[in-house]
């Protein structure tokens, strides 16, 4: 056997190890989230074999996508597009598409993903900064002399592109080329690069199975059961980005009854997350998210949701699916202020109403199914291949 057999049989047992680690009982012991594990080391083995092995040269760099309907880790947003692409300092890369209806995105310049031991955001930039909006063609560069610099220590060029108004439309295209011609092409694959790219990609599997199942835990120790924390800005992430966490506790006939001031963002959103995991609950199927477009705000200027099982009846319900658990997320991006802590308080889902106003818009079977629909159809065209 040659290195790279001796690397590929190494990846097999290594892989084999992940999947009797989430058996361990500091991960969850429900039967439905341990099929969930299951599923989910799967995505990990799709999302960081597939990048270290075949998205592992910087002078041949395209955009991978992570973090759509399948490949979740690390909280993903629910209203996001994400694509990475491999870069390297010193090199120049030209990024060329169009927006078609992506309404703005975050190029964010990175050392890393946060659950590897290098990782960091070194420089953030948004398509308004560059000017360009909605429908626009762009066409820029990112390295020396380019309109995006390129620091020491990057690894990657990161999208997040964002969808606020969730419509049936063509979805933002993005391709990247490298403008330093080596002269000529790479050389062949050798068994060393193939051996280390394994060794990489499943580093990446275990490094994420096991960094977001410690982070959800340890952020639940943190808090207090049903109750938002205050908003923090991430060390070493987004600067546009505050987060508030609360992780629920419900039985089946509770509702988690959230207020909330308008914050004073340009977007703002709250999003439903999988313990463990840290996968979206079902974006597809069940209506785990809601942002600053989609959400009704009350004439008194108050955001008022409900998370609960069953459907209350009110326009802004969040499903919890039946998890006893989960984190419910307070997102707010490009803030000009302070970011208020969301209430809450838990009553008996038939008392919903009594708690929130009258004008309180509601909704009704029908209504949610027609929406629903129209978010799986948003779905497809912005998840098409």
């Amino acid at each position: 056997m040659g290195d790279e057999l001796d690397a590929w049989a190494d990846a097999c047992n290594r892989l084999a190890a992940v999947g009797q680690r989430i058996g361990d009982h500091d991960f969850p012991e429900d039967e439905s989230d341990r099929a969930d594990g299951v599923a989910h080391v799967v995505e990990q083995m799709l999302c960081w074999m597939g990048w270290s092995v075949f998205h592992a040269d910087p002078r041949r760099p395209a955009f991978q996508r992570q973090n759509d309907l399948i490949t979740q880790w690390g909280g993903p947003n629910a209203d996001n597009v994400y694509r990475h692409a491999r870069v390297a300092p010193g090199r120049r890369y030209r990024i060329r598409g169009r927006m078609h209806s992506c309404e703005e995105f975050i190029l964010a310049v990175r050392a890393g993903f946060m659950h590897l031991p290098t990782w960091g955001t070194l420089l953030e930039v948004t398509a308004s900064d560059l000017g360009i909006v909605e429908g626009d063609e762009f066409d820029f560069v990112v390295g020396d002399d380019g309109q995006v610099p390129l620091p020491e220590g990057a690894l990657t060029v990161s999208i997040r592109e964002y969808y606020f108004d969730w419509r049936e439309a063509e979805p933002a295209t993005f391709t990247i080329e490298c403008l330093d011609d080596d002269g000529g092409p790479p050389v062949r694959r050798t068994a060393a690069a193939t051996a280390a790219q394994l060794a990489e990609g499943v580093d990446g599997v275990v490094h994420s199975v096991e960094y977001w199942n410690d982070y959800m835990r340890d952020k639940r120790g943190e808090g207090v059961p049903n109750t938002f924390a205050p908003a923090f800005a991430l060390d070493k992430g987004l600067d546009a980005a505050r987060y508030a966490f609360c992780f629920w506790d419900l039985g089946p006939e509770e509702a988690l009854v959230v207020e909330v001031p308008r914050p004073p963002a340009r977007y703002w959103t709250f999003q439903l997350y999988e313990m463990a995991w840290f996968e979206l609950v079902d974006i597809g199927d069940r209506l785990s998210s809601l942002n600053h477009v989609q959400a009704q705000v009350d004439d008194d200027d108050q955001i008022r949701l409900v998370l609960s099982h069953t459907d209350p009846g009110v326009a802004n319900w969040l499903d919890a699916s039946g998890r006893r658990n989960g984190l419910l997320t307070f997102r707010a991006f490009w803030t000009t202020s302070e970011v208020p802590t969301p209430r809450t308080q838990v009553v008996p889902v038939t008392e919903v109403r009594e708690e929130l106003p009258e004008e309180t818009a509601l909704s009704d079977p029908a209504s949610r199914a027609t929406l629903m629909a129209a978010r799986r159809r948003h779905l497809a065209w912005r998840f098409r291949t």
